[in-house]
């Protein structure tokens, strides 16, 4: 496409969220850059988690240290939190369809505000930072699927991978540079970083305001009102099978997440533990816009092949090697997650007729199905990998899942879809076009 393209196009003639001006991208020359809007919202993609990333790794030292909570419901709460930040995403979809995806970040970044605010409180009372908490995850739960599909929305389809793994480097950029960011002020002065925090949530949230509008609102229902309250799991699209490997890639990646430290840190240090985060992060914030446009051309299959190969291993050569091990293995993780994660976000748009903000809570809510099963197996797998004196096996055991499990689940969640399907359309009756009963060949 010659010239320049500004504003959305709405999808379907008079799909939901295609309105609005100013919301598009441009080419000058050839070179496609995204337009004013989408670029302030990739920069706010990045102050964004920055501020969040300042302040949630250290949850458990404000809950345990400072107010006293014992460490079983410290963990307790994070993980309730947690689900809540995933699982709500579909909560944030369905608010977008309705009241517009502007809007709905407005109140999601609202609430995020008052939850960060209510942490200075918090800083006496254990329940105010309970509650501060949960008022934070449930702004994150309503803001991440509005966001994306605010970026994609207008967008051609072959635009979306630049813009997806646009957004999925400004927000690892954040959660990279965060901890660091706030570690002086953690233990010194809390007040004032959350309160420092507060106020960058506020004014993130102002520049919000001035966004255009990028939705038609629930007005525009029509033909989208029955596709967008299709069933989490795919509803009557196909995208049954992305929701089914995100939560298998959520699944193997979160046992890198949670275990590395405790694996790493004793046969290491922390310092060198610390260095392959900051090159993890580095890794992927460079490396998945570069490499978006070839994920986007691989087959889902192939890409599953990739992905769930590198991190099969990925995770052996953690568990096979010291420190070269370690950072290689990581390495090979982080190109999993790139191609998984961008590709599950690629499918489920590209298979689905509801709204993207639908469609992106429902991969939200694959990853927090995810992120659970890994954190309730992961525990009781390295507990039994230790109990027999062989922490490394744990990652062999990582491995072997990373493999096995897509090559059994995968077909087991399309043939269960082509079951439901056939017992949705069996009862129906067809007609032919006069209204008679349509024979068929015997």
């Amino acid at each position: 496409m010659a010239g320049t393209e500004r504003g959305p196009t709405r999808r379907g003639g008079g799909g939901k969220g295609g309105g609005g001006a100013g919301v598009g991208h441009e080419r000058v020359a050839g070179r496609w850059r995204p337009g004013g809007p989408r670029s302030f919202l990739l920069v706010c993609s990045f102050l964004i988690t920055l501020g969040s990333f300042a302040v949630l790794p250290y949850m458990s030292v404000l809950l345990h240290q400072r107010l006293g909570l014992g460490l079983g419901t410290v963990g307790f709460v994070l993980a309730v939190a947690s689900l809540v930040q995933f699982s709500g995403g579909v909560a944030g979809g369905a608010l977008a369809r309705r009241i517009g995806l502007r809007a709905t970040m407005l109140v999601a970044l609202g609430v995020r505000t008052a939850g960060f605010a209510a942490f200075v409180p918090g800083l006496h009372s254990p329940w105010a930072a309970i509650g501060a908490l949960f008022l934070v995850s449930c702004g994150a739960a309503l803001y991440l699927p509005a966001n994306k599909a605010y970026l994609v929305e207008g967008a051609a389809e072959a635009e979306r991978p630049r813009l997806l793994s646009a957004s999925g480097s400004a927000f690892n950029a954040g959660i990279a540079l965060g901890p660091p960011a706030a570690a002086p002020f953690v233990l010194t002065s809390p007040g004032a970083l959350f309160a420092g925090v507060t106020v960058l949530f506020a004014v993130v949230g102002l520049g919000h305001a001035l966004l255009p509008a990028a939705s038609a609102g629930p007005a525009a229902g029509g033909r989208r009102t029955d596709e967008d309250h299709a069933a989490p799991a795919g509803g009557p699209d196909r995208g049954g099978l992305p929701f089914v490997v995100t939560v298998l890639s959520v699944y193997v990646f979160m046992f890198f997440q949670h275990y590395l430290a405790l694996y790493a840190v004793p046969r290491t240090s922390a310092s060198f533990y610390g260095g392959v985060l900051m090159g993890y992060a580095c890794l992927l914030v460079i490396a998945q816009p570069l490499l978006s446009e070839w994920i986007a051309g691989l087959s889902y299959r192939r890409a599953m092949r990739v992905g769930f190969g590198a991190m099969a291993a990925g995770t052996a050569v953690i568990g096979a090697g010291g420190r070269a091990g370690i950072g290689v293995g990581a390495a090979l993780i982080c190109l999993g997650e790139i191609v998984l994660f961008l590709k599950n976000d690629l499918e489920a748009l590209a298979r689905s007729s509801a709204a993207p903000a639908v469609v992106f809570g429902r991969q939200r809510l694959a990853a927090g199905i995810g992120a659970f099963a890994s954190g309730v197996a992961g525990g009781q797998l390295y507990g039994a990998a230790e109990d027999m004196g062989t922490a490394r096996g744990f990652w062999f055991a990582v491995a072997l899942q990373a493999l096995v499990l897509p090559v059994l689940l995968v077909p087991l969640a399309g043939a269960v879809r082509r079951r439901y399907d056939g017992s949705r359309t069996r009862p129906e009756k067809r007609t032919a076009d006069g209204g008679g009963p349509r024979r068929t060949r015997a």
